[in-house]
């Protein structure tokens, strides 16, 4: 029987697992709730408990399998296998996840940040549609992104390579969680959404379901600005068009840069469809050099919420080159 490889998608509120084939076909998959209570110390062992877990109801032992492959928040240490700075996970101290992980189960496992899982996934599974050369970029509550060059993730000098959240789009614009401003994580994001709702609101004279939202201080999301914007809210496609103006402009200076054959859209914001992508391709086309322009296509993703767990498991295919 082919031997498989097993996937691990962790984030601060749930856990995503998958066994899969060696083409990336998903055989099976479940999630657990992330327990981060005591400084995220139950997370690695309800981790290899859940596995186990699974293993038994499938008659399945390590024998079975390649390896494990994982995405997980903050910062990686590939070749030590370490994480730290997930503080979303609690994890604020050096993580030995691969010696618990590894020695617990008898198998490899390759770890690497979870915007990074997610590019590999729609790389090899998804919208990458078998090119060599693709940038993913995530729009959730935060914005991510992983670079694929010549079928290869980029990792740069200390692990930082596609920090797309981070291209500045507004000088001395809003105030970024990094410290800087203008930083595209401030605007395209889904809590960036909302930032430009409440900007763009304050100088609108119109009438707008937006504005009366805003003004009696109650919640908006991205979700109903794109809804109100497909639905004629001229406030809303305000909004959306300038959100899109800075998204285009800073994937113009990814496609300049690395002139990929794709760059895929993907993350909770992206569920806004073709309201989103047909204005962010018009700000790319209208500030990417021409032979950029006329190359580099933008795309949806195609693989949702299995992106991450999917190519976390292509990583445990590093064993076979081994």
């Amino acid at each position: 029987m082919a031997k498989k490889l097993i996937g691990i998608d962790l984030g601060g509120t749930t856990t995503k697992f998958a066994f899969l084939d060696e083409q990336g076909n998903v055989l099976s998959k479940w999630r657990i709730i992330t327990d981060i209570t005591d400084e995220g110390s139950h997370i690695v062992p309800n981790m290899i408990k859940s596995i186990e877990d699974q293993m038994r109801r499938e008659d399945y032992n390590s024998d079975d399998f390649i390896g494990i492959g994982m995405g997980t928040p903050g910062t990686v240490n590939r070749d030590e296998g370490t994480v730290v700075g997930a503080y979303n996970l609690n994890w604020k101290e050096v993580q030995p996840v691969r010696q618990q992980i590894s020695g617990a189960l008898k198998l490899p496992i390759f770890i690497d940040n979870d915007a990074n899982c997610a590019a590999l996934g729609e790389f090899w599974k998804g919208a990458g549609n078998d090119a060599d050369d693709v940038v993913f970029v995530t729009l959730g509550t935060g914005v991510g992104g992983g670079v694929v060059v010549d079928g290869h993730l980029a990792h740069g000098i200390n692990g930082s390579a596609g920090e797309i959240g981070h291209i500045c789009v507004e000088k001395n614009g809003f105030l970024c969680t990094c410290g800087k401003r203008g930083c595209l994580e401030q605007y395209a994001s889904a809590t960036g959404v909302v930032n430009v709702a409440k900007d763009t609101a304050a100088n609108f004279t119109g009438h707008s379901r937006i504005k009366e939202l805003i003004d009696n201080d109650e919640d908006i999301t991205s979700k109903l600005i794109f809804f109100l914007a497909d639905n004629g809210d001229i406030l809303a496609n305000q909004i959306v068009n300038r959100v899109c103006s800075y998204l285009g402009l800073a994937l113009s200076h990814i496609g300049n840069i690395l002139n990929p054959e794709n760059i895929i859209i993907g993350g909770g914001v992206s569920g806004a469809g073709n309201t989103l992508l047909q204005p962010t391709t018009r700000s790319f086309q209208e500030n990417a050099f021409p032979s950029v322009r006329d190359s580099t296509r933008l795309k949806l993703a195609q693989l949702g919420n299995d992106a991450g767990v999917i190519g976390a498991a292509s990583l445990a295919l590093q064993t076979k080159s081994m």
